[in-house]
C-alpha cells in the first residue's frame, strides 16, 4: 500500500508501522478470519479498514479521534496475519499505533477510571487479588456501582483461589535434562495459581530444574495493548534483569505473556535494551513446544475410561506465535483420552487482555459463541493455554449452565501423571 507516512515523526516505532502498513495490498483475505469484522460486517472493522485508518491518521490526513472507535474495537487476536498471503506484520502497527497515538486518545471519565484500575491492579498480583475480593462485595450493592465499572464485577471469579508461594527452586527428578526460568505471570497467579503448580511438575517429572526468578515482574502486555509504552517498557525492563542467562530456555505457560516477551525488541526499539531483548526473546519458549522438543521421558497414565476434552486456540499462542500442534501432541499422549476440535477455532473467545471489560459487548457475543462452540462437541473438559482464555470460558460456559470443565493443557498433563500414583 502506497502511502506517505514520515516515521521519523513517530519516534522509534514509526519505521514498523510504516512497514506494515506498506505490505498491505488491499486483497481482503483477512476479512474471513477477523472476528469483529464477522460480528459487525463493517469494513473499518476489519484489518484492512483499520490498517487504512492508521494509515491515513500517521500521514496526518485524517483526526484519530475518527479512526480511535475502530481501533479499540481490534481484540488484537492476530487472526489476520495466518490469512495474510502477503504476510502483513499486523502486529507491528496495532501495538505501536497505540503506544505512540492512541495513548493520548481523548476518553470519558469512566473509560480512564476503568482503564486506570485495571492497570493498577491485574499486573501487580497482590493488589489484584484484593480487588478481586473487593468485586465479591461489589456484586451484593451492583445496582449501586458505575455501569462502567460492572463488567469487571461480571468476570471476577466467585471465589479467590488461596495464595500460593511457588519453589524458587525445583530440582529435576531421574537426572536433569534440561534448565529453565519460568515466567510465574501476575493474573495466573491470582486467578488460577496451580497451573504453575503443574507446570512445575510436569517438568520436574521430566527432568526439567525450574528457576522461579524472584524479581520477575508483569510481562508488560496489558500496558503494551492498550497503549502504556512506558510502563510496557519497565515492565519489560524488569524482566530482562530477573531472568538468569544461564538456563536453556525462559519457559511461558500463557499465551498473551509469552507473545508479549517476543515482542521485546520492538517494545524497547531504539533504546540501549535492544539488543538484550533480542536475544532474551530468542530464549522464550511455550511450555507445550518445550516439552515436545524434549520428548516426555515419562509416559502419562491417564484415568479409567474416555475422557472427552475439546481444544481451544489462544489466540496469542496459535497466531501469535504459531503453537498449535505441540499443546494437542501432548493431550495425545494421555491413554483414553479423546481429542475433539472446535468448529469456528480461529475466531477469538473475546477475552484479548483486558478486552473484555473496555468491549463488553462484543466479549460477551465472542464468549458466549465458544462457550456452545465447546457445547457442540460434547466434550467434558475443554483444554486451553491462557488464563484469559480460561477465566472467558469459564464465565461463559456458567452462564449457559454446563458443567464443562475449562483446564490448562499442563494441568490435564499432570492430573494424568497424578492417576498413575
Amino acid at each position: 500500500m502506497l502511502h506517505a507516512i514520515k516515521p521519523e515523526e513517530h519516534g522509534p516505532l514509526g519505521a514498523s508501522m510504516a512497514h506494515a502498513v506498506q505490505t498491505c495490498v488491499h486483497c481482503g483475505f483477512c476479512l474471513a478470519a477477523c472476528p469483529t469484522y464477522q460480528e459487525l460486517g463493517q469494513e473499518m472493522d476489519s484489518p484492512r479498514g483499520r490498517i487504512i485508518l492508521m494509515k491515513q491518521v500517521l500521514e496526518g490526513t485524517l483526526p484519530a479521534a475518527e479512526a480511535q472507535p475502530h481501533i479499540d474495537r481490534c481484540l488484537g487476536c492476530l487472526a489476520c496475519e495466518p490469512a495474510c498471503p502477503s504476510g502483513v506484520p499486523y502486529r507491528d502497527l496495532i501495538s505501536p499505533y497505540r503506544a505512540t497515538v492512541s495513548a493520548t486518545a481523548e476518553r470519558t471519565a469512566g473509560e480512564q477510571l476503568r482503564r486506570r484500575l485495571a492497570a493498577l491492579t491485574i499486573p501487580h498480583p497482590g493488589r489484584f487479588r484484593w480487588a478481586l475480593r473487593g468485586a465479591a462485595v461489589g456484586r451484593a450493592v451492583e445496582g449501586f456501582v458505575p455501569e462502567v465499572l460492572r463488567p469487571m464485577l461480571a468476570l471476577a471469579p466467585p471465589e479467590v483461589p488461596p495464595a500460593v508461594t511457588l519453589p524458587r527452586l525445583t530440582t529435576a527428578r531421574g537426572g536433569r535434562r534440561a534448565r529453565v526460568a519460568l515466567l510465574a505471570g501476575c493474573a495466573q497467579q491470582v486467578l488460577d495459581p496451580d497451573i504453575n503448580l503443574a507446570t512445575i511438575e510436569v517438568l520436574a517429572r521430566n527432568g526439567v530444574e525450574v528457576i522461579v526468578p524472584e524479581r520477575q515482574a508483569c510481562c508488560g502486555g496489558l500496558a503494551w495493548h492498550t497503549g502504556d509504552h512506558a510502563a510496557a517498557q519497565s515492565f519489560a525492563r524488569r524482566n530482562l534483569a530477573a531472568f538468569p542467562a544461564d538456563v536453556d530456555a525462559i519457559v511461558t505457560n500463557a499465551a498473551g505473556c509469552g507473545s508479549t516477551m517476543h515482542e521485546y525488541p520492538l517494545i524497547l526499539r531504539g533504546s540501549p535494551d535492544e539488543e538484550h531483548a533480542q536475544s532474551f526473546a530468542r530464549r522464550v519458549v511455550d511450555v507445550s513446544v518445550f516439552l515436545m522438543k524434549l520428548g516426555l521421558r515419562e509416559k502419562p497414565a491417564g484415568g479409567p475410561g474416555t475422557q472427552v476434552v475439546a481444544y481451544h486456540d489462544a489466540c496469542h499462542l496459535a497466531n501469535a506465535q504459531g503453537v498449535r500442534a505441540e499443546p494437542r501432541a501432548l493431550l495425545k499422549q494421555i491413554p483414553g483420552l479423546e481429542l475433539r476440535e472446535l468448529a469456528n477455532a480461529h475466531l477469538c473467545c473475546g477475552s484479548a487482555g483486558t478486552y473484555n471489560l473496555d468491549q463488553p459487548g462484543m466479549a460477551q457475543s465472542l464468549g458466549e459463541q465458544k462457550a456452545r462452540a465447546v457445547l457442540a462437541t460434547g466434550a467434558t473438559v475443554v483444554a486451553t493455554g491462557n488464563i484469559g482464555c480460561l477465566t472467558q470460558l469459564k464465565v461463559h460456559l456458567a452462564r449457559l449452565g454446563s458443567p464443562v470443565r475449562v483446564r490448562h493443557t499442563l494441568q490435564i498433563l499432570r492430573d494424568a501423571y497424578d492417576a498413575a500414583g
